[in-house]
């Protein structure tokens, strides 16, 4: 052995067939426009740093401060419920209440993009 990654099965990345859901072009885009999409899902959170802190719309949220998202990577939690995710599709899908297909084509549509691969 090497020490050099094996080539063969495995060893790439699956290809991407046409039409399904291209999930890191869609948080990509959604990075790029993350406090505004925040400023419109959460109106009453604020930024701090690099996180925005905001009230869990998702259950009997009274102050700022367990809820917050990575500005920078898009990862986010509610450290009281241990609810997280780890990019804006993620995000989106729970603040909904719906899968991360939906979100992400909601989120393309939102972000004025294709959601699919060859498209």
């Amino acid at each position: 052995m090497t020490g050099r990654p094996q080539q063969g099965w495995g060893s790439s990345p699956p290809a991407k067939s046409p039409g399904s859901i291209d999930f890191g072009n869609i948080n990509r885009v959604a990075l790029g426009a993350l406090p505004q999409l925040l400023t419109k899902w959460l109106p009453r959170g604020r930024r701090e740093g690099v996180e925005y802190v905001a009230l869990n719309p998702r259950r009997c949220d009274r102050r700022l401060g367990s809820f917050r998202v990575n500005l920078r990577s898009g990862k986010w939690a509610d450290f009281a419920c241990g609810a997280g995710g780890g990019d804006v599709v993620s995000l989106a899908a729970y603040l909904a209440g719906i899968g991360q297909r939906e979100a992400a084509e909601r989120l393309a549509r939102m972000l004025g993009i294709e959601a699919r691969h060859g498209q």
